[in-house]
Parts: C-alpha cells; sequence; structure tokens
C-alpha cells in the first residue's frame, strides 16, 4: 500500500539519522559520515514529501466536500452543527499540510552536532512540534511515565496539530485533547496549559497501554473512541470510521503495523 511503502522509508531514512548520530562519537571518517547524513536527509524529505501530498489529496477531498455541504446548509438540508464540524475537520487537515511542510524543513536543516557520551533515538533525531518547551515536555513525561516521546508527539499531532487552545465539537482541550471526564481524572484543573495537558494525555496513554496488554492501536482506539468502546468490541478497534482512521493514521506515522 502506498502508507506503507512512505512510512518504510520514513523508517530507514531514520535509522540512517540515528547511525549518523551515534557515527559522530566514532571514527568514521568525516567524508563518509556526510554522505550518509546527505542519503538519510534525502530520504527522509521525500518520505515527508509523499505524507504531505497524501495530506494536500484529503484537503482536497474535504473541500469540494465543503462545497457541497455549503449548499445543502443554504437550502436548510443540513444543520449548522454539522456544517461547522466539516469546517472544522478541513481546517485540521490543513493544519496537517502546515506541520508536514515545518518538518519538512527542519529535516532540510544541516544535522546539529550531539556532545560525546550523548545518545538519543533515531525518532527523537528528526521530530520536533516547532516549540522547544513541549518538545522539552513530551520528553520529560514520556520519560517519567514510560511512554515512548514519539508516540505522544504523533498523539498530539493527530489530536491537535500542536495548537494549545484548540476545542474539538465534542468538547476536548488543549494539545491533547482531553475530555473533561478525562481531564479530571489525571488531575488536570486547567487543560489548555501545556504542561498539564501533556502530563494528563501522557498518563491516560500509559494507562491504556497498560489495559490494553501494550497493544499501541487498542491504546490509540481507547484514548479516541474510550477504553470502553474498545472492551465492549472483544478489545478490538471499533468499527467506528473515525476511530478506525484515526489509529491508522498515527499508527502509519509511528511506523508500527497495527495488530490483528
Amino acid at each position: 500500500m502506498v502508507f506503507s511503502n512512505i512510512f518504510a522509508r520514513f523508517q530507514k531514512a531514520a535509522l540512517l539519522l540515528g547511525f549518523v548520530v551515534i557515527g559522530l562519537i566514532s571514527a568514521v571518517p568525516a567524508n563518509a559520515q556526510a554522505t550518509i547524513a546527505t542519503d538519510a536527509k534525502t530520504e527522509l524529505k521525500s518520505s515527508l514529501g509523499d505524507l504531505a501530498t497524501l495530506y494536500q489529496n484529503e484537503v482536497q477531498r474535504l473541500e469540494k466536500q465543503q462545497q457541497q455541504s455549503k449548499g445543502l446548509y443554504d437550502d436548510g438540508l443540513i444543520s449548522r452543527v454539522e456544517f461547522e464540524k466539516g469546517e472544522k475537520a478541513l481546517a485540521d487537515a490543513r493544519a496537517k499540510v502546515e506541520q508536514v511542510a515545518k518538518e519538512i524543513a527542519t529535516a532540510s536543516q544541516p544535522a546539529a552536532l550531539i556532545a560525546e557520551n550523548v545518545v538519543i533515538s533515531a525518532a527523537e533525531a528528526v521530530w520536533s512540534t516547532g516549540n522547544g518547551k513541549v518538545d522539552g515536555l513530551i520528553r520529560y513525561y514520556g520519560k517519567q511515565y514510560g511512554v515512548d516521546p514519539y508516540l505522544i508527539y504523533c498523539t498530539m499531532s493527530q489530536e491537535s496539530s500542536f495548537a494549545a487552545g484548540a476545542t474539538s465539537p465534542k468538547g476536548a482541550m488543549g494539545l491533547m485533547q482531553l475530555m473533561p471526564g478525562t481531564a479530571a481524572r489525571y488531575g488536570v484543573t486547567n487543560p489548555y496549559d501545556v504542561g498539564q495537558s501533556i502530563m494528563g494525555g501522557t498518563r491516560y496513554l500509559k494507562d491504556l497501554l497498560k489495559m490494553f496488554n501494550g497493544r499501541v492501536d487498542l491504546a490509540l482506539a481507547g484514548y479516541n473512541a474510550g477504553e470502553g468502546a474498545v472492551m465492549k468490541f472483544g478489545n478490538t478497534v471499533p468499527p467506528y470510521n473515525e476511530t478506525r482512521n484515526y489509529v491508522r493514521l498515527i499508527l502509519k506515522r509511528y511506523n508500527i503495523k497495527k495488530t490483528t
């Protein structure tokens, strides 16, 4: 499939970048390091470019759909709520295109030199929300609660496109789009506070991963539809189009094949 090819290439590029980081503290000749870095960055930018194309196609699809909805709304055939829901989906899709464009720009920058004896994962070497404070909090809470920071990053990207003030039509709030009940469960008093949002969302992911025996697909499904929905359907991804699409997109980015 197209998504599988894109993310297989993304993984290869990320691994190559990881090797470059490790190579910076080894005796590999400088010219060899430069060649590897160039190949890795080219591969990564190409993969991100393909991902951007997929997101742009989704924007075009939603634009056509919304044009049709506008006519239906003007004729009184659909409600304002339904029309505005389509507007929100279109805005979110456009935000994802913008985010990938930022990642392409980041991938175009020279590889940062890593201090001796400091090792970071390949995934961490290539992802950024564009906000150093948010990146730091993702890594901090990921380490504190034992959740892969890159999974937190991918979830946040899908949930809010890194907009701290985001509010969904259903009432989910902040970077990690916490519902009021979930926020209260984890002691989050202000879901729009970036630190509290990341803390609460990370703890929720941790509990979901524990509940579903490390199954990332089921944890993501629970994050989107609620753990009760996952259990209702026999510990499988619920048959909701929104949830299935949500899980598929995040897993493709996280580069994990959904188990069956």
